[in-house]
């Protein structure tokens, strides 16, 4: 018996994978989207920030717009504050990523819920549901847009070897804000903390690694940030809805093989410095769809490597720098009143 087929077949419904599964069926792919979790976007494990630029370029329904922001402030160890102008909107990301699945759906993608790639052999994608039985599709292009701890990575030998953990919780705002903030603290080992304020309430949260300057575990790290916020007058001192993830802070990579390739968080797209990864996950995402359709379209699998060209045009740049930045920093964490300006994008020294 024949297995099922189709031309491209993504692996993870954020939003890399939703817009490469976007773009390539407007030209046509018969695409299929699969996604382990059973509601897409849910549990949310983002800060919910999205700069102005990338609305811009967004044509999908936008009710997942919480409130728009002017800028950002960030607030050094010895409590000086640098503001940047980063006009943005904080976000749903539950009903964005669901906003861009569904301009999916409407474009003829199959999205498959509940289901996980388990294993890959050649063009056939070996596949696990959790609602229905076990089956095998023949895909000629496998994209692999399946976050931080990328399965269809591993199939390549292409995963990120440099993860930073991150907890965050919602908490009530005392008055409201049009500001992002960004804290550094010496407790708080080769990351930053941070308050996002959406609406009446704000996403609090830190990422951090353990190490000596930083014996604390990551909850208590978390919980001791939101009493000093509550402190100083901009947060109530009451949390809820823990959530908790990892972001990649690698150094580009190759992330293409044969029919295969990566996008988003499972390619290291995400900012080795700041964490910021929707931008690069959206337009890397278009990137990845595009190529695979004319790979497809072409019967020609190198032209894959054209996303590959693609994408470090865009990003390589960026991303050797921050991770070049990332390195200083933990090597002189110590310093940190001085370092930072050589290690922070708010400051002129970061880009020297």
């Amino acid at each position: 018996m024949t297995n099922p087929s189709c031309d491209i077949l993504i692996v993870g419904a954020g939003p890399a994978g939703s817009s490469a599964a976007l773009t390539a069926a407007r030209t046509g792919m018969h695409v299929i989207l699969v996604e382990r979790r059973p509601v897409i976007g849910v549990p949310v494990r983002c800060a919910e920030y999205i700069p102005a630029l990338l609305m811009g370029k967004m044509d999908i329904e936008k009710s997942f717009v919480v409130q728009s922001l002017r800028g950002m402030q960030t607030i050094l160890p010895d409590g000086t504050t640098k503001e940047t102008q980063a006009p943005g909107f904080t976000i749903r990301r539950d009903l964005f990523d669901q906003a861009l699945a569904d301009a999916a759906k409407r474009a003829g993608v199959q999205l498959m819920l509940s289901t996980r790639a388990v294993s890959r052999e050649g063009h056939n994608i070996h596949l696990k549901s959790s609602n229905g039985p076990h089956m095998t599709i023949a895909a000629k292009v496998i994209i692999g847009a399946d976050g931080p701890h990328t399965t269809v990575g591993r199939w390549i030998g292409s995963v990120n070897q440099c993860l930073i953990p991150a907890i965050q919780v919602s908490v009530p705002l005392i008055h409201p804000m049009d500001v992002t903030e960004v804290y550094f603290d010496l407790k708080m080992f080769g990351g930053y903390g941070w308050l996002f304020p959406k609406g009446n309430i704000a996403n609090v949260g830190l990422g951090m690694k353990r190490s000596t300057h930083t014996p604390v575990q990551l909850k208590s790290a978390l919980k001791q940030f939101v009493a000093r916020l509550a402190e100083s007058g901009k947060i109530k001192d009451e949390f809820s809805g823990y959530i908790a993830g990892w972001i990649p802070t690698t150094p580009p990579r190759r992330v293409v093989h044969e029919n295969v390739l990566l996008v988003g968080d499972a390619a290291g797209h995400t900012h080795p410095i700041t964490g910021a990864g929707i931008s690069s996950a959206v337009i890397c995402g278009r990137m990845a769809g595009k190529w695979a359709a004319r790979a497809v379209e072409c019967n020609n699998l190198k032209l894959l490597d054209s996303y590959e060209t693609e994408w470090r045009d865009l990003l390589e740049e960026t991303l050797e720098r921050a991770y070049s930045r990332r390195q200083l920093l933990e090597a002189n964490w110590a310093q940190l009143d001085e370092i930072i300006f050589s290690c922070w994008t708010a400051f002129k020294g970061y880009y020297a």
